[in-house]
């Protein structure tokens, strides 16, 4: 698995965009004092659920690869020349 350039950057912006869609769908309402390892895990499985994201293992899921996998998603969702992708 190969780091993306601003990836702890693109971990927030994913978790931030995560919290948005799930609180717009309606199945979740995130707390302030819910742990990002906890939001980072639930807006994983949501965006598996709704086949927003492919899938890994069950095997190969951690919090390293989560994270991962999120900030991938998050960096398909922003603009073109958007500063996190410089």
């Amino acid at each position: 698995m190969k780091k993306l350039k601003n990836e702890a950057e693109l971990v927030k912006e994913a978790i931030r965009a995560g919290v948005e869609y799930g609180e717009k769908r309606g199945v979740v309402k995130f707390e302030p004092t819910d742990s990002a390892k906890d939001k980072i895990e639930y807006i994983y499985r949501l965006l598996v659920h709704d086949k927003v994201i492919q899938p890994m293992p069950e095997e190969q899921v951690s919090q390293k690869s989560m994270r991962h996998r999120l900030a991938m998603w998050a960096a398909r969702q922003l603009p073109k020349d958007h500063p996190l992708l410089r």
